[in-house]
C-alpha cells in the first residue's frame, strides 16, 4: 500500500478592504504597470483555483458594526469612549437625537427627574400607616456616609464570577458569597487571609442566599440546579430541602432553575421561584415543601426576585422576565390574585421594598431605568420617578441590581454598579454609584484605579459603614476615607488566591465565558507567599 502524502496545496487567501483603491499613490508609470501586472496575476490565480474546485478563503478587513451588523462603521467601546451606532438611538437613555457621550442623563443623573413632593396625604389608610411609622423614621434627613475607599480585598477568591453577597446577621466581619459554579464562600474580612469555600453544595449557579431566622449558623441557598440547600456554615454539611429535577437532565424544556428567594419570618416559610413562573413554599421548621406551586408570573418566564415587606411580611413583591413587578397578599396567595402589576418596558432585574417603612418600591430594569414608587397606597399604575442609569448588560455578567441602604432612615439612598466606563486619568473604570432616589442626583461614584473590571454585585452592611462588592471572581471591602492623618492606616490588605491555576493546564470554555480579567488588578509592592499571594498597598502621608 502506497504511503499517503499530505496535500501541500492550500486555498488562496483574499483580503477585502473598506475601499477598492487602497493603493500607494505614485506618479511613476512603472509602479502603475507593476500593480496592473500583479492584479492580472492575482485574477489568473483566482480563476485557476476556481477551475480546480478550491474555494478561496476571504479575510474581510471591512468595518462591521456589532450592533446593526452593517459595514462602513463601528460601534461599542474604544477605551473609555462609547461609540454609538448611527442606526440606533442613544445606548444610555434609548432615545434618538443625541449620542451616548452627549446624553443629558450622562451629564446629570437627575435630568428629567421630578423630585419627591412634600405634601400631606389625604388617604386615611396611608395616614394611619405613616402615623404608626413616625417613631421609626427621623424627621431630619441625616448626612450620607459613603464607603469610598478599598480597605481590603481577595483577588480570585472564587473560581467563577460572583453572583450574590450576604452579610452575617450577628457577626459584623463575616461576608458570604456565591458564584456561578455553585460554590459558597465564607470570608472573615477582619482577618482577610482566611479562605473557606464549600464547593460541593450546588452543581451550578448559586442565585440567592438567606440566613435562617432560627439559627444564624445556617443558610438557605437557591440554585440553578433546581435545589434549595440548608448549609451549616461551620461544618459545611448541607441538606437538600427541595429538588425540582429528581430525574436529572431531561432537556432544557423540563429543567427547572430557582432564582428569586426570601423568607417570611412571621410564617416561618422560605419562598423560592423558578424559571417557569411558579412560586414554591418550604416550611423552615420541618424543612419540607408545603402546598402546591403557584403561578405568579407569565408561564415560561423567570421569576428573578422575591421580597417580603419588612413591616408587613404578608405583602410579597416579585419581579421577572415578563416585564412586570407584582404585588401579592400571602393571606390569599393564588394564581390571578395579584394586588398590583407594575409594568416595565423590559426585563426587571430586581424589586425591593424600602427597609424601614416598607412603603416605597425600588425596581431595576434592563431599559436602563431605576423606578421608584413613593407609596404602595397610592396609584401604582406609573412610578413616582424614573432615573436613567447605565446597567443594560447581562452577557457574561451577573445582572445589576439597585439596593437600598439599610441604615438610611430617610429611605432615599441606593447603590448600584455602572456598566458604561468613564475615563479617569486615562484609565477606563466602571464606578459604583450612590444615588438619591428622592431627587435623582448622583451622591457619589466610588472607584479604585486598580479595579478595571465591572462591579455588578454590591451589598451595603446593615450595621456598619461598609460596602462589599463582587467584581468578576474577586471580593472588595470599602470603608469611608479617614481625613485624620493620625487615624489613617498605612496599608491595605489585598490577598491573591489561585495565582498558579492557569499554569496547571489549559483553560476550560467556562473560563472564557466569564468576565475573568482579574489579572488587570495592578498592585504595588507585591509580596508573594505560596500558595497565597498578599499585596500591600502603601499610601504616602501628606
Amino acid at each position: 500500500m502506497a504511503p499517503q502524502v499530505r496535500r501541500t496545496a492550500f486555498p488562496k487567501v483574499l483580503i477585502e478592504r473598506d475601499t477598492d483603491s487602497e493603493q500607494s499613490l505614485s506618479d511613476d508609470d512603472e509602479e502603475e504597470e507593476e500593480q496592473e501586472n500583479e492584479n492580472e496575476e492575482k485574477t489568473e490565480e483566482f480563476n485557476d483555483t476556481k477551475k480546480k474546485g478550491k474555494s478561496p478563503i476571504t479575510i474581510s478587513l471591512k468595518k462591521v458594526c456589532k450592533v446593526c451588523k452593517k459595514t462602513g462603521h463601528e460601534a461599542g467601546f474604544k477605551g473609555a469612549t462609547y461609540i454609538d451606532c448611527p442606526m440606533k438611538p442613544c445606548f444610555l437613555c434609548k432615545m434618538p437625537g443625541h449620542t451616548t457621550m452627549t446624553c443629558p442623563h450622562r451629564v446629570a443623573t437627575e435630568h428629567g427627574v421630578v423630585p419627591a413632593p412634600h405634601v400631606n396625604t389625604q388617604n386615611p389608610v396611608e395616614f394611619v400607616f405613616e402615623r404608626q411609622l413616625k417613631p421609626r423614621i427621623t424627621p431630619i434627613k441625616p448626612a450620607y456616609v459613603i464607603p469610598d475607599q478599598v480597605d481590603c480585598a481577595v483577588i480570585r477568591y472564587h473560581s467563577r464570577r460572583v453572583t450574590c453577597l450576604e452579610f452575617h446577621p450577628t457577626n459584623n466581619h463575616i461576608l458570604l458569597s456565591g458564584d456561578k459554579k455553585g460554590q459558597l464562600g465564607i470570608w472573615d474580612f477582619a482577618k482577610v487571609h482566611e479562605k473557606t469555600v464549600y464547593g460541593n453544595i450546588h452543581s451550578c449557579i448559586l442565585n440567592n442566599m438567606r440566613f435562617s431566622p432560627a439559627n444564624d449558623g445556617m443558610i438557605y441557598a437557591a440554585s440553578s440546579d433546581g435545589t434549595i440547600s440548608c448549609t451549616d456554615l461551620e461544618t459545611g454539611i448541607s441538606s437538600t430541602l427541595m429538588n425540582l429535577n429528581p430525574d436529572g437532565w431531561q432537556g432544557p424544556g423540563s429543567w427547572r432553575m430557582l432564582y428569586g428567594m426570601d423568607i417570611n419570618l412571621e410564617r416561618g416559610v422560605v419562598l423560592v421561584a423558578d424559571n417557569f413562573g411558579f412560586l414554591y413554599l418550604v416550611d423552615s421548621r420541618s424543612n419540607s415543601q408545603t402546598g402546591k406551586a403557584i403561578m405568579i408570573h407569565k408561564k415560561g418566564s423567570k421569576v428573578v426576585g422575591l421580597h417580603c415587606n419588612p413591616f408587613q411580611p404578608d405583602l410579597l413583591l416579585s419581579c421577572g422576565n415578563d416585564h412586570f413587578a407584582r404585588l401579592w397578599d400571602m393571606r390569599r396567595l393564588e394564581a390571578g390574585s395579584v394586588l398590583a402589576n407594575l409594568e416595565h418596558r423590559r426585563v426587571v432585574n430586581s424589586a425591593y421594598f424600602s427597609p424601614f417603612s416598607g412603603t416605597k418600591i425600588l425596581t431595576t430594569s434592563q431599559d436602563n431605568r431605576l423606578r421608584i414608587w413613593d407609596s404602595i397606597f397610592r396609584d401604582l399604575d406609573s412610578p413616582s420617578r424614573e432615573i436613567v442609569h447605565s446597567h443594560d448588560f447581562n452577557r457574561h455578567l451577573t445582572p445589576f441590581r439597585a439596593e437600598w441602604d439599610p441604615k438610611d432612615p430617610s429611605e432615599s439612598l441606593v447603590v448600584i454598579g455602572r456598566y458604561i466606563s468613564e475615563n479617569y486619568n486615562g484609565t477606563a473604570l466602571h464606578p459604583i454609584d450612590f444615588i438619591d432616589t428622592n431627587t435623582g442626583q448622583l451622591v457619589s461614584e466610588v472607584m479604585d484605579p486598580n479595579i478595571t473590571t465591572i462591579t455588578p454585585v454590591n451589598k451595603l452592611h446593615p450595621r456598619d459603614d461598609v460596602l462589599a462588592s463582587g467584581s468578576s471572581r474577586s471580593l472588595f471591602i470599602w470603608r469611608p476615607k479617614k481625613f485624620d492623618v493620625s487615624e489613617q492606616s498605612d496599608t491595605r490588605k489585598i490577598i491573591v488566591f489561585g495565582g498558579d491555576e492557569k499554569k496547571q493546564g489549559k483553560r476550560s470554555k467556562d473560563d472564557y465565558d466569564d468576565d475573568s480579567d482579574d489579572d488587570k488588578f495592578k498592585g504595588k509592592n507585591v509580596k508573594v507567599k505560596k500558595p497565597v499571594k498578599q499585596m500591600t498597598h502603601r499610601k504616602a502621608k501628606r
